[in-house]
C-alpha cells in the first residue's frame, strides 16, 4: 500500500433526467451506479490521461468492479444538478479502491467505496496495475 497517493478534487456534473427516476421523480437507486461509473471514467481521463479504450489498446487491460458499497443518505430528484466525485483511496498490486460521493450543492446524497481489479482483456485474469498509471497515482 502507498501512503503518498496523489489526491484529486475531481467532480463531474450530472443532471438528473427523467430516465434516471422512478414514477415519482426520485432517482432510482440503480441510476447512482451509472453516475458513479461515468465519474470514475472521466476522473481517469481528465486527471491521468487514460480512457478505457486507451487502457485496452495500450496495456491490454481494463478495470472491472469487484465490489461496491453504497450508502444512500438523501434522495436526488428529477432535474437536480449533481456533482459526482472520485478519489483514490488505496492502491494494491492489481486492486484499486476509490471513494466517491454524489452531492447536490453541499448536501451529500450518496457515499460509495468501489474496489476495482485490473484484468487482462483476453482472459480477465488479474494483473498488476500498469506502472505508468501506478507512478502517477503515487506522485
Amino acid at each position: 500500500m502507498f501512503h503518498s497517493i496523489r489526491q484529486s478534487n475531481f467532480s463531474l456534473p450530472v443532471r438528473v433526467f427523467f430516465q434516471d427516476t422512478d414514477a415519482g421523480g426520485v432517482v432510482y437507486h440503480g441510476s447512482y451506479v451509472n453516475f458513479l461509473e461515468r465519474a470514475r471514467t472521466e476522473w481517469l481521463r481528465e486527471c491521468y490521461g487514460y480512457s478505457n479504450k486507451g487502457l485496452m489498446s495500450e496495456f491490454g487491460m481494463v478495470f472491472v468492479v469487484r465490489s461496491l458499497r453504497l450508502d444512500y443518505l438523501k434522495p436526488a430528484l428529477l432535474d437536480d444538478l449533481l456533482a459526482v466525485s472520485a478519489q483514490l483511496k488505496d492502491l494494491g498490486r492489481s486492486r484499486v479502491t476509490l471513494c466517491q460521493q454524489v452531492l447536490r450543492g453541499e448536501d451529500v446524497l450518496v457515499e460509495a467505496e468501489i474496489d476495482l481489479v485490473c484484468v487482462t482483456m483476453d482472459n480477465f485474469k488479474p494483473v498488476s496495475v500498469p506502472e505508468a498509471l501506478r507512478e502517477q497515482w503515487k506522485n
